[in-house]
């Protein structure tokens, strides 16, 4: 016989186990599938979509679609990745209420929405844009990153914010767009 300690809420759990080669299978599927349940409600991902899957979902369910257009060169788009994103209140937020798309702003392949191919618009030695991530954080003739842009189910825009966001900001944004 021998005793296993889990901890699950700062509490310890004992389960005192008989090691015998009939029970021994039992007890490793029991192990694991404690040690799935205590650990699976800490993890929360964030659900993404890409346009061109867009007119689909908006077919089953109408929904504002946020978009996140960013660069990986940019800081302050990292630091929303690691900080605002992975705010588990934003994430069910923008999961349920929600359609979530990343936006690469240098994205090179052909993005296919709303009736029109956006490309790859070299600008320099090895830098471009994608048309589509210029359209959509154009605010006031400029373009920033990161940028938020909020669609309607129309997909016109409906809301714009660049610049970096907390999760506490994207917060009431988000209360008030759905």
């Amino acid at each position: 016989m021998f005793l296993v300690l889990i901890k699950e809420g700062g509490c310890f759990l004992e389960l005192d186990m008989q090691l015998n080669s009939m029970n021994f299978k039992k007890m490793k599927v029991g192990i694991i599938l404690i040690l799935l349940m205590t650990a699976l409600p800490s993890f929360s991902q964030l659900i993404t979509y890409d346009f061109e899957k867009l007119d689909s979902l908006q077919k089953v369910e109408k929904r504002n679609v946020m978009v996140f257009i960013h660069a990986d060169w940019c800081k302050y788009c990292k630091a929303m990745k690691q900080t605002t994103f992975k705010n588990k209140t934003i994430q069910q937020t923008l999961n349920n209420q929600f359609y979530f798309i990343q936006l690469d702003a240098e994205e090179r392949k052909t993005i296919h929405f709303n009736d029109t191919a956006f490309t790859y618009l070299p600008n320099g030695n090895k830098t471009g844009s994608n048309t589509l991530a210029l359209e959509l954080a154009n605010i006031n003739g400029e373009v920033n990153y990161p940028t938020i842009t909020f669609l309607n189910p129309d997909n016109e825009i409906i809301f714009q914010y660049s610049g970096f966001m907390t999760s506490e900001e994207l917060g009431k944004i988000l209360k008030k767009l759905y």
